[in-house]
């Protein structure tokens, strides 16, 4: 049962390729092929690939990526890293290739080990999250300096060229996300034994640990960063809500809404915590609905929204959408290579009788992604909340409207972004949401510093 449990997480994390057994060996041939492909795929449908990585620096690194192919036969895990090397060049977080996460299962179903030490990445340091060795000695909290006589610095640097993000705050970010002892297996493989340097109160010392069982002394026992659980709590006056992330059955994600803030206005609560971290995104439509119920006026998620359009966008509109609806008409009606755009409709607060109307306040961090990331940056604009946190790993002004194209002989899904959308303000520095109220979410772990302080303060 748990193993299925953990098969159903990582599929909620990660976008499987369809169509291709992942333990069969790939050819050079397909490999060499998808790769003109992907580069192909990125020039016609990216909506802007050279805006963070001049076109020449980005043509350079798909010709050394390409020239670096030399085996005849490729892993399925070995093939994802390859494409990761170009996309990720462009630098966007949005256009990227998923772990290999069926890779991974198949890894851990054989009875798999992995480093034993979850890890945070803040101020430039590498601090261990989650202890599972099994040594009392290594404490939370402590900074990891080396791992087998590679500097931190320098197996970060080998992992970064696997994650799309616009800069290094996200970068990290995505690397808690995904989890180091994933990641270092995937770049360097199954090691039985580890040497690591770990400071704690300006002692360094060294530690001689032995890789865990994958399953039952890692993914059993862990608990993974992104929350998609909806839930409503009360802390005196204080109500708090976790909407979850903004995707999944619409009709049933407004009645969880509903039946939230009806409870909260039965209850009295003089103030209303929303929790935006850890949050996947999703769609407007979703968060839209959520703000309305404490919103004053109408609004927009957006100041402006483009798209381009191209022949693969085409060809999955056409597969996978509802052509007779006005936005997938557009798309299909514009020229191949066409910037266009579209405009969404202001969203209507909800009936007084409903609405929330005392103090709100919204929980950021840099787990909150995409829509969430959006979300929190309209919030802030029209001034309807006061957010809570740290800053964002995602912009509110960013590449995204994503969709999936899958390789033709590898079947890598490669996320595409169509879409261009600018903040509320109009602001589009490349920065994520700051909060009003700054507080660290230090180690992302189960002590919340976060929520813990805001409390404190709205006792006080």
């Amino acid at each position: 049962m748990r193993y299925n449990q953990l098969i159903l997480m990582l599929f909620v994390l990660f976008t499987f390729s369809i169509g291709y057994s992942q333990t069969k060996e790939l050819s050079k041939e397909e490999v060499l092929k998808d790769l003109d492909t992907l580069k192909t795929l990125l020039e016609k449908s990216h909506y802007n690939l050279y805006a963070y990585t001049p076109k020449k620096e980005f043509d350079l690194n798909f010709d050394e990526v390409k020239n670096s192919v030399e085996k005849d036969s490729i892993s399925f895990k070995d093939a994802v890293g390859i494409f990761q090397k170009v996309i990720s060049k462009a630098n966007t977080g949005h256009a990227e290739i998923d772990y290999p996460a069926k890779s991974y299962i198949d890894f851990v179903q054989k009875g798999g080990r992995i480093f034993p030490l979850e890890i945070a990445l803040e101020d430039d340091k590498a601090y261990i999250r989650k202890n599972y060795s099994g040594n009392q000695d290594i404490r939370s909290g402590s900074e990891v300096l080396e791992i087998n006589n590679a500097k931190i610095d320098d197996i970060l640097k080998l992992i970064y060229p696997h994650i799309s993000a616009e800069r290094p705050y996200l970068k990290k970010a995505k690397i808690e996300l995904w989890s180091f002892p994933r990641l270092y297996w995937q770049i360097f493989g199954e090691e039985e034994n580890f040497s690591a340097l770990i400071k704690e109160n300006d002692q360094i010392k060294e530690y001689r640990l032995q890789a865990v069982a994958a399953l039952e002394d890692y993914e059993y026992k862990r608990k993974d960063i992104l929350s998609s659980n909806r839930r409503v709590k009360f802390y005196g006056n204080t109500a708090y809500l976790n909407p979850g992330n903004f995707s999944g059955d619409e009709e049933d994600y407004q009645k969880f809404i509903d039946s939230a803030f009806a409870f909260i206005k039965e209850k009295s609560s003089k103030d209303l915590i929303i929790d935006l971290r850890n949050n996947a995104g999703g769609n407007n439509s979703f968060s839209d609905y959520l703000i309305s119920y404490f919103a004053h006026k109408p609004f927009r998620w957006n100041s402006s929204f483009t798209l381009k359009t191209s022949k693969y966008l085409k060809q999955n509109t056409r597969l996978n959408n509802d052509t007779t609806k006005v936005y997938f008409q557009e798309i299909l009606k514009q020229p191949n290579g066409e910037i266009f755009s579209y405009h969404f409709e202001a969203m209507e607060p909800q009936a007084p009788g409903k609405r929330f109307n005392e103090k709100v306040y919204v929980l950021i961090n840099r787990q909150t992604y995409s829509q969430a990331a959006v979300a929190a940056g309209l919030i802030q604009d029209y001034q309807f909340a006061t957010l809570v946190g740290e800053e964002t790993g995602d912009f509110p002004s960013l590449y995204a409207s994503l969709f999936t194209f899958y390789l033709p002989n590898t079947k890598i899904p490669v996320k595409v972004p169509k879409g261009y959308m600018v903040r509320v303000n109009k602001s589009k520095k490349p920065e994520g949401v700051k909060p009003e109220i700054t507080i660290k979410d230090h180690l992302l772990d189960d002590k919340d510093e976060i929520l813990e302080s805001l409390l404190q303060r709205l006792d006080s």
